[in-house]
């Protein structure tokens, strides 16, 4: 199942900015299907690797090795997860924020839009909101919110509006049916484009993707020993921008912390000055690689 669940995006690249010790502890955030976590693991003799995942999919794909634990629980725990384990510190994290083409490919799960399948989009099918629940039980303000604020849709009062003027009969129940009210929004050019942003930004809001990548980063930062390196690559401007902030004054919002003589406090210092993006060849091997960012920091001591 591995094999087809996710292709590992930029593996040389993030691997190599871990820097692995061979005895180091390291953190996979977003384990999926394990592409980034068996390269890691190949390079252990007595160091460990924790692999997390909030998705039932993914345990599936877990590692048969002594240098290996499956935490079944979302990435936002991971402090509390190293306490539990009696780890003080490690030596490397690596997220890739990215979902995995699993998802997108898996016709019932509803992250697509390609398929007509239930409203879902949940990563812990174990919660009880859907996207459902959004599309059906949100007003108008809370709709435009989400859609302008996760899918950066210039129109989302207007599409929020005809969500709600199209469930008023009948709750709005599919991906169909949701793709065809977001068509009236666009033309052919964009329509891709258009839906994507419609079903990112759902997505998002159902699986508490900002708050749950703000608390990952906070609980990084802890566990993380001076010297050792953060890798994290994300795939779209609202992640991104949370993630360089974070990487240059150790919060979300980009305020620098200088101190009394005006020297900037930074919890990091970048390993690799430009953002990493993918090559041209891997972008014709795997077209979801496309919009990926990888940013690689060192914790300052």
């Amino acid at each position: 199942m591995a094999e087809n669940y996710h292709i590992p995006v930029l593996l040389n690249e993030s691997i190599e900015g871990l820097n692995i010790a061979d005895n180091g502890i390291y953190i996979d955030a977003t384990f999926g299907g394990g592409g980034h976590s068996r390269a890691i693991v190949s390079k252990l003799k007595t160091g460990h690797l924790f692999g997390f995942d909030q998705d039932s999919d993914a345990k599936a794909n877990t590692i048969d090795s002594e240098n290996f634990t499956f935490v079944y629980h979302n990435f936002a725990y991971v402090k509390n997860f190293m306490q539990y384990y009696n780890i003080p510190a490690v030596d490397g994290i690596l997220a890739d924020l990215g979902v995995s083409s699993h998802h997108f490919d898996d016709a019932q799960r509803g992250f697509s839009f390609r398929f007509d399948a239930p409203l879902d989009m949940r990563m812990d099918r174990s919660v009880k909101k859907s996207a459902y629940n959004i599309i059906n039980e949100y007003d108008e303000q809370e709709l435009t919110k989400i859609f302008k604020m996760y899918g950066e849709i210039a129109n989302a009062r207007r599409l929020a509006q005809e969500i709600i003027s199209n469930r008023t009969g009948a709750p709005i129940k599919t991906t169909d049916e949701l793709k065809k009210i977001g068509q009236k929004f666009c033309n052919p050019q964009t329509e891709s484009k258009y839906l994507s942003q419609i079903f990112q930004a759902l997505r998002i809001e159902v699986n508490n993707e900002m708050q749950a990548l703000q608390e990952f980063l906070q609980g990084g930062l802890s566990v993380l020993r001076p010297g050792g390196r953060f890798v994290v690559i994300t795939y779209h401007s609202l992640e991104d921008r949370m993630v360089k902030n974070f990487f240059k004054t150790g919060n979300i919002e980009g305020d620098v912390d200088q101190d009394f003589f005006g020297n900037v406090k930074a919890p990091f210092t970048a390993v690799s000055k430009k953002v990493i993006v993918p090559s041209n060849e891997e972008i014709q091997r795997n077209n979801r690689a496309r919009s990926a960012k990888l940013r690689i920091v060192e914790k300052n001591g």
